[in-house]
């Protein structure tokens, strides 16, 4: 039977990910070295503070974090963490696209989420345990949740196919220092490989929501593993926007790469000295204050969303 024709999302997928041999570029065998060499050095101040046996793990959140607002930062490593059909929504679809890449024949989306529920229950984590005793309804908000995103990215993906290498939830480690830092990340997807120093992987982020500048840094901390992990770096790297059906792809070069290498080492000193208390958290507002646990009592996050103005509006009248 032929395979039925791709929709235009589809297509542009297909378009964007594809390079014929000759387009793809070819990195140095030297570069993971230079990479390596690069982060220790920048991170060398660090080897008397942190033991081995309890490294610095580094991660594109934490980054993201420490970039962004270090208070919130602080705030949430603090703050007890509950699941809820928001935040178990991400792990739950992403199961389920796993599942949906290897599964034989056309999968269904709900069976893909009943089936990624299923497995996940039966796991060892928190995420096992909330789903084991979470209420009716919330599993329901959950499943509807799932679907909805793993609906969205079967519409907008083309098939899978073997050759492409797909990988999903892959993981991605290297440690610095004699493991006194780890960097450490998940991708959500990953299509092709390397040959020898020929770069031919694309990693992809699936994102909700609109772009955000943060998101390509998320990226390049990706590149930055890989490339330390194997010697050669992805080719591409793009972030999907579901929603919209549209990605935001940027190649990898050698500039990119030492950029990300800049950002991590200024990002791992940060997260050490907020962690051993050395560093006053800094407030950086942004779009993001309105859902921080630290809104309450931050004046910066509340005067940026415009709520302490309000307040004294309304004091005024009175």
């Amino acid at each position: 039977m032929e395979p039925p024709p791709l929709n235009p999302a589809q297509q542009e997928v297909l378009d964007l990910l594809g390079a014929a041999p000759d387009e793809r570029p070819v990195f140095d065998p030297s570069l993971r070295d230079e990479l390596l060499a690069e982060l220790e050095d920048g991170l060398a101040e660090l080897v008397p503070e942190i033991r081995a046996d309890n490294p610095l793990f580094v991660s594109k959140r934490a980054l993201a974090n420490v970039h962004g607002c270090e208070l919130r930062h602080v705030t949430e490593r603090g703050a007890e963490f509950r699941w809820n059909a928001t935040i178990a929504r991400g792990s739950v679809a992403h199961k389920a696209i796993e599942l949906s890449v290897h599964w034989r024949g056309e999968p269904d989306p709900l069976d893909m989420v009943d089936e990624a529920l299923a497995r996940l229950a039966n796991g060892t984590d928190g995420l096992a345990d909330w789903l084991r005793t979470c209420a009716e309804g919330e599993r329901a908000e959950l499943r509807a949740l799932a679907n909805e995103r793993v609906v969205t990215f079967l519409e907008c993906f083309p098939p899978l196919k073997a050759r492409w290498v797909p990988v999903t939830e892959g993981r991605l480690r290297a440690d610095l220092l004699g493991g006194r830092v780890v960097l450490q990340g998940r991708t959500d997807l990953s299509l092709g490989k390397a040959v020898g120093p020929t770069a031919g992987k694309v990693i992809i982020d699936l994102k909700t929501g609109g772009f955000s500048p943060s998101h390509l840094d998320d990226l390049r901390f990706y590149a930055l593993v890989e490339a330390l992990r194997l010697g050669t770096p992805p080719r591409l790297l793009a972030s999907y926007y579901l929603d919209s059906g549209r990605a935001h792809p940027e190649p990898v070069t050698e500039g990119l790469l030492h950029a990300a290498v800049e950002r991590t080492i200024d990002g791992a000193r940060i997260l050490h000295q907020l962690e051993v208390g050395t560093r006053e958290p800094l407030t950086r507002p942004g779009r993001s204050c309105r859902w921080c646990p630290a809104l309450a009592g931050c004046g910066v996050g509340r005067a940026h969303l415009g709520e302490d103005d309000l307040l004294d509006d309304l004091l005024d009248d009175d």
